[in-house]
């Protein structure tokens, strides 16, 4: 279920092609989710630096913390080298570029201090991160298989979360829940690697006026009838991120709630239809939530459209506002229409996108299996 040598022995290959059109020496990963990437390393990030040295030509090394050496050894990197402590009597960032031995030295993520230390030879370069923005049929899979337990996820609490309301639970009761059952699913299923750092499942539950937060967390508070319950979820599979989710109503809709869910879903559609080779992520954002703004939900707006997904739950490109970086396939986002009436309600709904040659695939499939007339709690 994890990435294997050979894609990294891939990726390696495909960074020192850009040193070389870049007339760099080399290239010194520091960033947590770069250094993964390029090495498969799966490490927990701290103050003490951890890099990934990958030459022009050549092998790559990895520079890690004395304590890290037997966790680095497991990798199929050969080269290996260690430093006592952090700050230490020389910071290890300069130990890592000495190390190097190289001129022109490409850096990838350090503090303004350190780049001062480094001297005028290192050069900031964001490409790997850039790389990462377009993943690999590999990579695609996992994000693919992550999705379905972020749909099972929303199963349990479509299944579920009005028996639990009846008998008195609360937010936590239903997030609990649907948490627990898909981490038992993945655990059976993905087995030894759901409990190392490239598997898990997240999520948050939010009912009535709390439904308006966008960002919040659950608390003991009991949905009732006639509330929506926005449950968000997101799953991880070999590092690799996806996100579903949608809201719900608790027994018999009122008002305008399937008015609002009938735009979230219109505006999930929106980005879906514009999420193609060669329009702008700025393009796609607008266009889908002018739905909204049709709709006469302009002023519930509250945040973009989307973000991209990979290695991390949040990562660039960006559906959004002055992002104008053109789509390519191979790119994922989440799609997550959003409707907030402070003191009132929210409405939100989650899908994860890939970009294709030709339509949007969304390997979430729980939003077009249930549609808004299916998303009644039942009390």
């Amino acid at each position: 279920m994890m990435l294997g040598e050979a894609f990294y022995r891939r990726k390696v290959e495909q960074i020192q092609a850009r040193l070389e059109v870049e007339n760099l020496g080399g290239l010194l990963l520091l960033d947590t989710y770069n250094v993964i990437y390029a090495s498969g390393f799966f490490h927990i990030p701290s103050e003490r630096p951890l890099g990934l040295f990958i030459p022009c030509q050549g092998k790559p090394a990895l520079f890690v913390p004395l304590l890290e050496q037997e966790n680095a050894a497991g990798t199929w990197i050969g080269d290996v080298r260690t430093y006592f402590e952090y700050p230490g009597e020389e910071h290890p960032v300069v130990w890592m570029k000495r190390e190097c031995g190289v001129k022109s030295l490409g850096v990838d993520a350090v503090s303004a201090g350190v780049f001062r230390l480094l001297g005028e030879d290192v050069i900031l370069t964001d490409l790997v991160e850039r790389m990462r923005w377009i993943k690999e049929p590999e990579e695609l899979a996992l994000i693919e298989k992550a999705a379905r337990y972020a749909d099972y996820c929303l199963e349990q609490v479509r299944d579920h979360a009005g028996g639990i309301i009846r008998a008195g639970g609360t937010e936590l009761d239903i997030l609990k829940m649907c948490l627990d059952a898909t981490s038992a699913k993945m655990r059976a299923e993905v087995g030894e690697l759901f409990q190392l750092r490239g598997g898990s499942v997240v999520g948050t539950v939010h009912s009535g006026p709390r439904a308006a937060l966008p960002h919040g967390s659950p608390v003991r508070r009991q949905p009732q009838p006639r509330e929506p319950v926005i449950a968000g979820i997101g799953a991880m599979v070999g590092g690799y991120h996806a996100e579903s989710g949608a809201t719900f109503i608790v027994g018999e809709p009122a008002g305008d709630q399937m008015r609002c869910l009938q735009a979230a879903a219109d505006c999930d559609a929106a980005a879906r239809s514009w999420l193609k080779p060669g329009a702008t992520c700025a393009a796609v954002n607008a266009a889908a939530l002018d739905v909204l703004r049709d709709a006469g939900l302009g002023a519930a707006i509250r945040h973009r459209i989307g973000h991209g997904m990979g290695l991390q739950g949040h990562e660039g490109p960006w559906l959004a506002p002055g992002d104008q970086t053109p789509l390519a396939p191979g790119m994922v986002f989440s799609n997550e229409p959003g409707i907030y009436r402070p003191g009132v309600d929210g409405y939100r709904t989650i899908n994860t996108m890939i970009v294709t040659e030709g339509e949007a695939f969304v390997p979430s499939r729980f939003l077009a299996a249930n549609p808004p007339e299916k998303r009644i709690l039942p009390l």
